[in-house]
């Protein structure tokens, strides 16, 4: 697999492919900005490598979609060999759309995967321990890396619509700053693999939201469906999480040059990237993994 492979949205992707499967492992998209920190390993997944068939083919990360769970417990190894990592060093959000970040410790590891969680409701991820490879997943929804090399923090977020809105960016930010003394513009973020605007079509009313949220979007953050639509239909409009989520992370003190975004799109890349929308919900779940060096 090369990133030749990935259709892009505008311009060249920030991010590259690693492909471990000779070693054991699966193909993971990492950006450069991150890896230059030289204090994690993180990278997200795409379709390929896994054990998963159907249409959880291959490399499903979701023990809630119908898939088998050996299946899934066989990617979850191959993803720690990737990432250098244990299968019990994984700790796992619980997410639900919220803003909700949770410091996680030592004493999560393996929640999710080995064992039950217990907390609910969170979408973020943080930690300054070492080895704990913080986890999230996705099929269109944005992921959002953190990492503060001066600190020796990182975070991990999962940031639909309604987090974006509820600005889980930003909080993610402030809870790295609460916890470990992390400042905004130490900090280097990702915006990775998600839908993109021409793929993300929503109601009016969800488009006039977002335009009263974010102001200075314009029409580079929502636009009208291009398609022609009959007068009895609803208007529809295109929008853009990536630009919401880059607005969200800059207005939250991230520096632009600390800041990349993955340009590829789950739903135009269905083939290799699960996509909600383009799979009409028949699919299984990409991760996002962070971890800091010892």
């Amino acid at each position: 697999m090369d990133i030749n492979d990935f259709k892009t949205a505008n311009g060249q992707p920030a991010v590259y492919v690693e492909d471990c499967r000779p070693e054991g492992g699966v193909p993971l998209l990492k950006f450069p900005l991150l890896q230059k920190t030289g204090v994690v390993e993180h990278g997200f997944t795409t379709r390929v490598g896994g054990a998963s068939s159907g249409i959880f083919s291959t490399l499903n990360l979701s023990y809630i979609r119908g898939d088998q769970k050996s299946a899934v417990d066989e990617n979850f190894r191959r993803v720690a060999v990737s990432i250098g990592a244990q299968v019990s060093d994984f700790v796992l959000t619980d997410q639900t759309h919220t803003a909700v970040i949770r410091i996680a410790t030592k004493a999560d590891r393996g929640k999710g995967v080995l064992k039950e969680r217990d907390y609910h409701d969170v979408d973020g991820l943080i930690t300054d321990e070492p080895g704990l490879v913080l986890s999230a997943f996705f099929a269109d929804c944005v992921p959002l890396f953190f990492v503060d090399p001066i600190h020796r923090a990182a975070g991990l977020s999962h940031s639909g619509w309604r987090g974006t809105i509820a600005r889980i960016g930003q909080a993610t930010v402030q809870a790295m700053g609460q916890a470990f003394g992390s400042r905004p513009e130490d900090i280097y973020c990702a915006i990775g693999p998600s839908i993109c605007q021409s793929c993300y079509e929503v109601s009016e009313e969800l488009a006039l939201r977002f335009q009263e949220e974010f102001p200075a979007g314009g029409q580079e953050l929502c636009r009208p469906q291009q398609k022609q639509q009959a007068q009895q239909q609803a208007a529809k409009y295109q929008l853009n999480l990536w630009k919401a989520n880059e607005i969200v992370l800059k207005e939250a003190g991230i520096q632009p040059s600390h800041l990349a975004v993955a340009n590829i799109c789950t739903s135009c890349n269905s083939d290799l990237l699960f996509s909600h929308r383009a799979s009409h919900g028949k699919r299984g779940n990409l991760g996002a993994f962070i971890k800091l060096q010892y």
